[in-house]
């Protein structure tokens, strides 16, 4: 692993579920420093309530500075104005993010740090801290998020791109969209705690109560509700087997009109990652129900390898990072094959968590992950010229 270093981390917001950034960073951490960017927004805000109290809490964020939130992490929030295709918010940006992050590495003591960045906004910015590397990490199709600016978002993309000194992909579409644009990309899928999640199997882990009075069997998801979770095929699986209980878990952020009414379908909101493995225990079968659009294909969804080490059998949408576990999983690709699939696994008996299935999962631990990252980044920083 790559140490001594200091590393400024643009990514999403600290306090929310535990996702690729963070499961990296943290490990990054026990041998380097991180300065952990609070998110600067892709999407353009709105006039909602979620929107407004979202602002508010920023401001008090970026008031109370940097903030030690673990062993070798400070988390800032900065102000930024997510208003990307307009070209005078852009200037606001670039002058008050360039000041205030390099107050923030002079509070910390950073030298020649490390911009690692898993957000195209931060193009403004990244280059102009003093680093002694750019690296973007790229895990989604960013500008195919609803809300977004699309053009620039891209924009945006393709500059954080051509100024870094390697770009890092999760999936095989985005080795093939980036690549064109700095020919020092690289793919490093998503890994996994697997650990964490094989105490699925463990007889010891308690099924929480919420979750097992449930009838069975149990087809299950956890992850965000949003507008890419095909919620039309979870209503017709439902309604062609009502004797089957489907168990959603998490933050909702779309419309649920599809499943509304429907009194085999059961939302349970959003859980600690710190209890996923539980509930994970309670489910039979594991879906991964996504749309198919430009968005789905590039993503590397970081629910099928935790499924997969909480040993369940995984039915998933033909995306190819689906694909590329084939080996561990079964893909559908209508509803009759959903329905087929599911049937067929219940059927064998062969349900809920299985240690055989956790165990395939043990070559893509994080652990491994961030050893391949900080192989990429040492072999990348050896070659660059001494400052």
């Amino acid at each position: 692993m790559i140490e001594g270093q200091d590393i400024i981390c643009f990514s999403n917001d600290w306090d929310g579920d535990p996702l690729s950034k963070k499961h990296i960073m943290v490990r990054l951490a026990k041998r380097n420093r991180i300065l952990w960017v609070n998110s600067i927004g892709n999407r353009n805000p709105t006039a909602s309530v979620h929107d407004f109290n979202r602002a508010i809490k920023k401001l008090q964020d970026f008031a109370k500075g940097s903030k030690k939130v673990d062993s070798g992490i400070h988390v800032f929030s900065p102000l930024a104005i997510p208003f990307h295709g307009n070209a005078a918010a852009r200037w606001v940006n670039r002058k008050a993010l360039r000041w205030s992050l390099q107050r923030a590495c002079r509070q910390l003591g950073f030298r020649n740090p490390i911009t690692w960045s898993f957000v195209p906004a931060s193009a403004e910015v990244a280059g102009s801290l003093g680093e002694s590397a750019v690296v973007y990490h790229c895990v989604d199709e960013f500008s195919e998020f609803t809300g977004t600016n699309k053009a620039a978002i891209l924009s945006l993309e393709e500059r954080l791109m051509e100024k870094s000194h390697c770009v890092i992909v999760s999936s095989e579409p985005l080795l093939e969209a980036k690549r064109p644009y700095n020919p020092n990309t690289f793919l490093v899928t998503h890994g996994v705690d697997v650990a964490h999640f094989r105490t699925a199997c463990d007889p010891h882990t308690e099924i929480p109560a919420d979750i097992k009075s449930l009838p069975k069997p149990i087809v299950g998801f956890f992850g965000l509700i949003a507008d890419w979770v095909d919620l039309d095929l979870i209503r017709f699986l439902a309604t062609s087997r009502p004797q089957w209980t489907f168990v959603l878990i998490g933050k909702v952020v779309t419309d649920l009109k599809a499943i509304q009414g429907l009194a085999n379908v059961h939302l349970l909101g959003q859980k600690p990652y710190s209890s996923l493995p539980a509930y994970a225990k309670a489910f039979d079968v594991a879906l991964l129900p996504f749309v198919i659009n430009d968005l789905t294909l590039a993503a590397n969804p970081l629910k099928l390898r935790e499924y997969l080490a909480a040993g369940l059998p995984v039915v998933s949408s033909a995306i190819p990072e689906a694909k590329r576990l084939n080996h561990a999983l079964h893909i559908a690709r209508t509803n009759d094959e959903w329905l087929d699939v599911i049937q067929r696994l219940l059927a064998s008996g062969q349900t809920g968590p299985q240690i055989r299935i956790s165990e395939r999962m043990d070559r893509e631990s994080w652990d491994a992950k961030v050893e391949e990252l900080s192989r990429i980044v040492s072999t990348l920083k050896r070659r660059m010229p001494a400052a």
